[in-house]
């Protein structure tokens, strides 16, 4: 974890509430996909989580999704190109990308899509065909990262629970009605999509947990989980957990 200054290369919306932001800046702190920036918003006591969506350590750069929900949220929108933004980066553990597998499913849902965009880069590289599947309450929440995974190569489908776009239905409907035959899964989302995932689905698996979170780093203990194997803290021990580890109730 480092805390330093970045600056905004760009901050575009991309629909009625998501917006893509592009940082430059320290960026050898992020280890790999699945990490969280911890960003500090003027005004506000507390900073604000945000997955990493994508990084790159050549150009020293760092691109955030957000959706706007709050003030916090709210404020980061209006930032502008040149604006100087305090953040502890580099924060939690991510995925595990070593994992003996062929065709591992990227499973997101809503603005918990974001930090498959590096997974799926590390995947590829590593000689694997990920498949990403992408669920949506409407077509309207969408914001195109299907085209994203398209670009690099990728099968990419999108679900909606209005039926609006895709599939009718959730993630896991797109996986049976496509016969999708992974052997791995990654999951980002809400609650009830990672625990349908988790109970769901017969082959192994890892999901990114989201929590409010004090500082992000693990001192003020506000993210704790019970486990299999005790207690853990989101922000650092996760956000990333197997799904042998992680009770349903």
């Amino acid at each position: 974890m480092t805390r330093n200054e970045y600056r905004i290369i760009s901050n575009r919306k991309l629909s009625h509430k998501t917006w893509v932001m592009t940082l430059s800046g320290e960026t050898g702190c992020i280890e790999g996909p699945g990490q969280f920036v911890n960003v500090a918003i003027p005004g506000k006591y507390l900073r604000r989580p945000i997955s990493i969506c994508d990084y790159n350590h050549e150009r020293g750069e760092v691109v955030l999704l957000y959706d706007v929900v709050g003030e916090g949220t709210d404020i980061m929108s209006k930032m502008c190109h040149g604006d100087k933004v305090d953040m502890l980066n580099g924060l939690g553990r991510g995925f595990s990308t070593d994992i003996e597998c062929r065709r591992p499913l990227l499973l997101g849902g809503g603005i918990g899509c974001a930090p498959l965009m590096n997974l799926a880069r590390c995947l590829i590289r590593q000689g694997k065909s990920p498949v990403a599947i992408l669920g949506y309450n409407t077509a309207a929440d969408g914001f195109g990262m299907e085209k994203w995974f398209e670009e690099i190569g990728m099968e990419a489908y999108i679900a909606t629970v209005d039926g609006s776009a895709g599939t009718k239905g959730f993630v896991t409907d797109v996986i049976r009605e496509k016969n999708i035959d992974g052997d791995y899964f990654y999951g980002c989302g809400p609650l009830p999509m990672l625990r349908a995932l988790c109970l769901g689905l017969e082959i192994p698996g890892e999901v990114s947990m989201e929590a409010r979170m004090g500082c992000g780093f693990g001192a003020c203990m506000c993210c704790s989980l019970e486990t299999t194997v005790g207690s853990k803290r989101i922000c650092k021990e996760g956000p990333v957990f197997r799904k042998e580890e992680l009770i349903w109730k």
